[in-house]
């Protein structure tokens, strides 16, 4: 097959939560490797920004913000994407929000939150687009997902169990829409110095005890999973679906590391 079918070029990905963090990295990885992208989210000032960035690439992209909660901005989000580039080949759900509590503590408000934005946020934009893909009989969906979808994080239980959700979300679309030319596969990061997750990792208890148990003994750069998206999301992958790639120094194979 050769080197060729990692190109993502005349490809068309909408990238949700993809202006910040992770996301972006992963929306500028797309452009790079290739695809027109559209990277959207709440923020209007960092979707311009990021569009910006995408258009150095020489790739089309529109302007356009959208919210997971909110199902009709998803739907405006994917008329305005074929409107401009004919048809989306590419999803990638990067949208999420975590919160440090202790389970007793959090509340049904702040638990359904965190389970809107993560679980039910993901399966919204994957039927509004897989409608689309399915309907073209050709389409790639990744999903961003997290170590927490594989073993338990100190006092993240909602974001836990939103991710461990997405995970099966993930094998149950790529069974269901495989057989139709959409394949479904995951991504879960390790642990990357984000918005998200800086707070609770830099220069904290927390942080030391990941920087132990990882085995290079590192935080992840962000550009270390975009080539894992461009992957999942060309030709070379034809045949990956329902799989979940862990990008996270060796943590999850990590047993003794001290000598």
């Amino acid at each position: 097959m050769g080197l060729k079918a990692l190109s993502l070029e005349g490809r068309n990905a909408v990238t949700i939560g993809g202006t910040t963090g992770i996301g972006r990295a992963i929306s500028l990885g797309l452009a790079e490797a290739g695809a027109n992208v559209i990277a959207s989210s709440r923020d209007a000032e960092h979707v311009n920004r990021v569009a910006s960035e995408i258009e150095q690439y020489g790739r089309r992209t529109i302007r356009k913000t959208s919210d997971v909660t909110d199902r009709s901005s998803l739907e405006r989000l994917r008329d305005a994407a074929v409107a401009e580039c004919g048809r989306i080949d590419i999803l990638v759900n990067c949208a999420g929000k975590s919160q440090l509590i202790p389970t007793l503590d959090i509340t049904e408000e702040d638990w359904n939150r965190i389970l809107e934005i993560n679980l039910t946020g993901t399966l919204r934009a994957c039927q509004i687009f897989g409608r689309h893909m399915l309907e073209n009989g050709y389409g790639r969906v990744i999903n961003i997902l997290s170590m927490s979808s594989f073993v338990a994080l100190y006092r993240v239980t909602s974001y836990a169990a939103a991710k461990s959700g997405a995970a099966a979300l993930t094998r149950s679309l790529a069974i269901e829409w495989g057989p139709l030319g959409v394949n479904v596969n995951g991504i879960a990061p390790g642990f990357f110095l984000t918005q998200l997750t800086q707070k609770m990792l830099e220069g904290t208890p927390r942080g030391r005890e990941v920087l132990m148990r990882t085995p290079l003994k590192r935080f992840g750069r962000l550009e270390e999973v975009a080539g894992a998206a461009v992957y999942l999301a060309s030709d070379a992958a034809s045949f990956v679906n329902g799989e979940i790639i862990v990008i996270d120094g060796g943590i999850l194979a990590s047993g003794v590391n001290q000598i």
